[in-house]
């Protein structure tokens, strides 16, 4: 049996945190000899961290980490992977969406060989809006990873820990712990899994974090954008040249040249609203550099359940 360090970003859910801990009591001693839980609060509102607190001295084994302020839900689970001591990882969301009694069925596709194992939902249960948004976020991933499981991600995901070992180095405020765990393995999967409805509050991934999320990953993490705009300049290049063939082919032919404003004018925004298009892209990876060169850290720890206040980066 392996033993199983079970990570949680925690955000304004407070009243959840009791009955998914004792949930995870219960099922974790069934698949494992030595288990721990993080739970990393992220900057949350109400009175998470008072909870984490009280819940750490009733389940020894349970470890509560509080951030300076919210990071995001990747940046909270990076820290926790850097302070996970076991050897299989479980990531999943604190409102009981992600049941633990499912954990099982992830580690069983570790135990046949795997390095990342996704727990996708058996049916999608959110609004037309927040599936787009999520379809868009899992096309970003697939395009930046390359992934043949990309689009069946989710937070509920187990890994082999030795994975963190290729970006251990990784210092950057855009985290995509997708596609860092890509960095070290091509070895995914993805098992269907029973996924509840909230019980308490509405999702914290709205369509428009959705989306901010996927352009975050495919622009910090991928050079597919650049390549985008330089086809749309060749697929333009050729449109213009073939427009100046027909301006000199009808001047030659007719003896006159293409008459009205509106032909010479709609051209030119063409050409203009590429340009523009493509410098926007080059300003987003320019924009990524100059984050990188400041040196910003992925989180910044503010003391943990088991010690006394101080401050960690990440």
């Amino acid at each position: 049996m392996h033993n199983i360090s079970v990570i949680i970003p925690v955000f304004n859910s407070g009243p959840m945190l009791q009955k998914l801990i004792q949930r995870l009591g219960a099922e974790l001693p069934n698949l494992c000899e030595e288990f721990e839980v993080i739970l990393i609060n992220d900057g949350s509102l109400d009175d998470s961290w008072r909870i984490i607190t009280e819940l750490q001295i009733d389940y020894p084994w349970m470890v509560g980490i509080n951030l300076m302020r919210n990071y995001g839900q990747h940046n909270a689970l990076l820290c926790g992977i850097r302070l996970a001591q076991h050897e299989y990882i479980i990531t999943m969301d604190d409102d009981l969406q992600h049941p633990p009694e499912e954990i099982g069925k992830l580690i069983v596709m570790l135990d046949e060989g795997y390095d990342v194992v996704y727990g996708y939902p058996e049916q999608e249960q959110h609004g037309l809006w927040r599936n787009l948004a999520s379809q868009l976020t899992k096309f970003a991933l697939q395009r930046t990873t390359g992934i043949e499981t990309a689009r069946r991600v989710s937070a509920f995901r187990a890994f082999q820990t030795k994975i963190r070992r290729a970006f251990n180095t990784y210092h950057n405020p855009f985290v995509s712990i997708d596609v860092l765990l890509s960095w070290g393995t091509n070895r995914f999967t993805a098992v269907p899994v029973h996924h509840n409805t909230r019980e308490v509050g509405g999702s914290n991934y709205t369509f428009r974090k959705l989306v901010a999320h996927a352009l975050n990953m495919i622009t910090g993490f991928s050079t597919f954008p650049l390549q985008f705009a330089s086809w749309m300049g060749f697929a333009f290049a050729i449109f213009g040249g073939i427009v100046l063939l027909y301006v000199i082919g009808r001047y030659i032919i007719l003896g006159g040249s293409v008459p009205g404003f509106p032909f010479l004018a709609s051209t030119i925004a063409i050409f203009a609203g590429v340009q523009l298009f493509a410098l926007g892209i080059i300003g987003e990876y320019l924009a990524r550099m100059y984050f990188r060169l400041m040196d910003r850290p992925s989180y910044v720890i503010r003391g943990k359940t088991d010690e006394q206040e101080g401050y960690s980066l990440g």
